[in-house]
């Protein structure tokens, strides 16, 4: 079956049925030809997207933002608290590993007893005084040892050479007082508000 008319038929009805064949027969033709083809996935400006990249930026972006995550998570928790965890596990394997009995001749337990400081020993005011007499002759740097500064933006403490005499333009006083004059006002302000509630 062709699907044109038989008999005698007008050039008008022919030319019709010619034009709707010729439209079927396109059409199955490019079904044809795009049964077999593959997708093509653009982006809002019309270009082609490439989408296994795409996968594979988002997966290092997930992998970026996961390690991240895992660092803020450590940090969190504290980095010292951390140390000081591990350091009780290892010391806690490491007590594990002993014998239950333990003799005279045990070095970790001696060194244990002679670190403990006891209520009453004489010997320990002196070890005290050695111990703070090793520190002093460290090489400290001097601090300021006057009557207190005054206030500064970044609360840095004067130089152990500073004879106490404030000669500044008085610009730090000022941005204080502009400061304090502000909450104020804002606090004033609020009370204003409310007043009447």
């Amino acid at each position: 079956f062709t699907g044109v008319k038989g008999g005698l038929v007008s050039a008008e009805v022919l030319q019709r049925e010619q034009q709707e064949l010729r439209k079927n027969e396109r059409n199955k033709r490019l079904e044809e030809e795009s049964k077999y083809s593959e997708t093509i996935f653009r982006d809002k400006f019309g270009r082609k997207r490439d989408l296994a990249q795409e996968l594979l930026e988002e997966k290092q972006k997930a992998e970026a933002q996961a390690e991240r995550d895992q660092q803020y998570a450590k940090w969190g928790k504290g980095l010292a608290q951390g140390r000081q965890q591990q350091q009780n596990v290892e010391d806690a394997i490491k007590e594990m590993q002993k014998p239950l009995a333990r003799y005279i001749d045990d070095q970790d337990l001696d060194q244990m007893l002679r670190e403990r400081e006891r209520e009453g020993d004489p010997m320990a005011d002196i070890i005290k005084k050695r111990k703070a007499k090793e520190n002093k002759e460290k090489k400290e740097k001097p601090r300021y040892k006057g009557p207190a500064p005054p206030l500064n933006r970044f609360n840095i403490w004067p130089g152990h050479r500073w004879d106490g005499v404030d000669r500044s333009n008085g610009f730090e006083q000022q941005r204080f007082a502009r400061i304090a004059n502000r909450k104020a006002v804002q606090e004033l302000a609020y009370k204003w508000s409310v007043e009447d509630m």
